[in-house]
């Protein structure tokens, strides 16, 4: 069975509760950098993979997108991105990732923001992601940076002085990839660390062209909100690639 901690009643109340304050690195750090590379949306069928509560498919619908299919495991989610983010132009499906079955469809761009840490079998989605796009078609994504998920520790990887000052980050197991268990409002998260060229280097095997790779830092005004994103110019949190079907 695929993990699916978003209808976890405790998780979801808290992570809905963060995501609702506006100033968090996904509004600062990480959105910023993956809507930078979408080139245009006019007339582009969409498909958005791990949509959440349909914030971005709605972004996507209002900003020129002829069609957008929007897919998250989790009921919480669709359920909230229904009722918060319905348009006639948005379809969506409540089902895992990994079985999405979609018959005689393809698509002009394919994007998934922080979903794809959480897919065991990164090469057979990314098989999927080819048969699903169209020619010339784009997949965009965001992911957790392997500098976070690497260590296998269930410690802060920040090493700090005495008086809790942050000296710096620490890094182990990088080359170890694999499942890595976490607490995030609730225990047993599980997210799979991949090397960057892991992630760089399948997108290649598979046919696919690489043509953007960002490691981004907060927008300005981002720190002056949320000042601890300061952080991301000592280490980034995200990486977002962007690769094209020929």
């Amino acid at each position: 069975m695929k993990q699916n901690i978003y209808d976890n009643p405790i998780f979801f109340e808290q992570y809905s509760a963060l995501r609702e304050t506006g100033v968090t690195a996904n509004d600062f750090v990480e959105q910023p950098a993956l809507k930078s590379l979408i080139v245009s949306l006019e007339d582009k069928i969409v498909l958005d993979l791990g949509c959440g509560a349909g914030s971005f498919a709605k972004y996507c619908a209002e900003n020129g997108a002829a069609e957008v299919t929007a897919v998250d495991i989790s009921s919480n989610m669709i359920e909230k991105a229904k009722k918060e983010n319905p348009h006639e132009k948005i379809t969506y499906l409540c089902t895992p990732i990994e079985e999405l079955e979609l018959q005689h469809q393809t698509f002009d761009l394919i994007v998934s923001s922080l979903a794809i840490h959480y897919i065991a079998d990164y090469p057979s989605l990314i098989d999927m992601i080819k048969r699903l796009l169209k020619s010339n078609g784009e997949f965009i994504f965001s992911t957790e940076h392997p500098i976070v998920t690497a260590r296998k520790e269930e410690i802060s990887n920040w090493v700090k002085d005495g008086e809790g000052n942050k000296l710096h980050w620490a890094l182990d197991h990088y080359q170890n990839e694999g499942k890595r268990e976490q607490y995030w409002y609730i225990d047993g998260v599980i997210k799979y660390h991949r090397t960057i060229s892991t992630l760089i280097n399948i997108l290649i095997e598979k046919g696919l062209v690489l043509e953007s790779v960002i490691e981004p830092t907060a927008i300005p005004g981002g720190v002056e909100l949320r000042p601890k994103l300061i952080n991301e110019e000592r280490r980034p949190s995200f990486i977002v690639i962007k690769a094209r079907k020929m």
